[in-house]
């Protein structure tokens, strides 16, 4: 289940602008959507990224605690948290200051994250870069549960993810192989659905041709073995799949989940 936060216009200033879900994003900015992933395994609640948190403009923990309760679900009940990679639109939701200092959204989870890139992360001491947002880091490395993830690894038998880089150095994807469908999380690298119809190269990724590059195999992936593709950014279908290829026009996709009521 997706969790929209709502969709923004965000410029060279990285700065996340409401706008509404079916607007244009302001003049040279991207329109991009927040859409964390809930999953339910029955003995876990798991989220695939955690949302945007207080770093948007009039934007807060609030809004994922809300969704969580649409699900009949607390901030409490949230066991693990995944991070396809560590830019703060993916991990503003693991803490707020809500009641003026910073204090965990999800207490009781564990936070799952590519060790190399934490370990990286962590080496940018007094760094003011918006990307880092070092206190909000620091917090993190000091209160959250963390568990290090390998470059390729398996903590659940129905979780696995594997370091891709592209987007960032060490960006991850994040799968979800259920008892009826399998699940793909990749971060920026298949942000929208737009993202899966064209072949391009972005200037925001840390390696644009490696990102385009693992993006072809990853859309190949879910075609030929029918994963359900989670979009992060995605304003109107957050979830889909690809049900056929043309060589001309590429692939042809169907919509699993809308943000948009019929």
């Amino acid at each position: 289940m997706p969790l929209y936060e709502g969709t923004f216009s965000v410029g060279l200033d990285h700065k996340f602008k409401p706008i509404a879900i079916d607007g244009n994003p302001h003049k040279g900015a991207l329109k991009l959507s927040i859409n964390p992933f809930l999953i339910q395994t029955g003995d876990r609640n798991i989220l695939f990224d955690a949302g945007l948190g207080a770093f948007g403009e009039n934007t807060s923990t609030e809004i994922i605690i809300k969704n969580l309760s649409k699900n009949g679900l607390s901030e409490l009940d949230i066991t693990d948290v995944f991070a396809s990679h560590l830019h703060y639109d993916h991990l503003g939701g693991l803490a707020g200051r809500s009641n003026g200092y910073l204090e965990l959204t999800f207490p009781n989870a564990k936070l799952w994250v590519n060790g190399n890139e934490w370990e990286k992360l962590m080496k940018l001491e007094g760094a003011t870069d918006e990307e880092t947002k070092m206190d909000f880091i620091y917090f993190l490395d000091a209160k959250a549960d963390l568990h290090f993830l390998e470059s390729d690894d398996q903590p659940y038998p129905d979780i696995r993810t594997k370091e891709v880089g592209g987007h960032t150095e060490f960006s991850q994807i994040l799968f979800f192989e259920g008892l009826n469908e399998k699940y793909m999380m990749a971060g920026d690298i298949i942000g929208r659905k737009s993202s899966a119809q064209q072949k391009f190269t972005a200037k925001f990724d840390y390696d644009p041709e490696k990102s385009m590059k693992v993006r072809e195999q990853l859309k190949e992936l879910a075609y030929q073995e029918s994963y359900i593709i989670m979009a992060y950014h995605e304003s109107i279908t957050p979830m889909f799949r690809l049900t056929d290829f043309d060589s001309k026009k590429g692939y042809v996709t169907e919509s699993v989940f809308s943000n948009v009521s019929a």
